[in-house]
């Protein structure tokens, strides 16, 4: 009996002692270095659309001193039809201001599509010139 606690205290011993001094043994770890760096991604410019081609309509102000000449001369230019479309000036006001708001709107999404486009512009063109579209 005194044999097995001996052989029980002995390997006891022995496997800390191998446990621990492999603890002892290793090197400290290396400190680690954290390197961030930036990854440049080339990013496709979609295609501007072509500029707006606007024809101008022919306007006609009418009014009661001049309705009969308006009237034979549309019937000459038009082959003798005769159409009319009619607004108060309170609603041409209102014409007006929408197309300025389309024209405001316009304008600053193309703003903003240009502002993407130079943020998404790889720097490689630095001295290169940049074109506003």
């Amino acid at each position: 009996m005194y044999l097995t606690r001996l052989k029980m205290i002995a390997v006891l011993t022995v496997s800390l002692s191998l446990l621990s001094s492999c603890a002892l043994m290793t090197k400290p770890p290396r400190e680690v270095e954290i390197k961030t760096v930036p990854i440049k991604i080339k990013i496709t410019q979609p295609v501007l659309p072509r500029p707006i081609d606007m024809k101008d309509p022919q306007w006609y102000v009418v009014s009661e001193k001049n309705l009969d000449e308006f009237l034979e001369r549309i019937k000459k230019e038009s082959g003798g039809q005769l159409v009319f479309f009619a607004m108060s000036p309170g609603d041409y006001e209102l014409m007006a201001f929408n197309l300025q708001e389309i024209k405001r709107y316009v304008k600053e999404l193309k703003e903003v599509v240009v502002y993407y486009k130079t943020v998404t512009t790889v720097e490689d063109n630095e001295n290169e010139p940049t074109k506003n579209p």
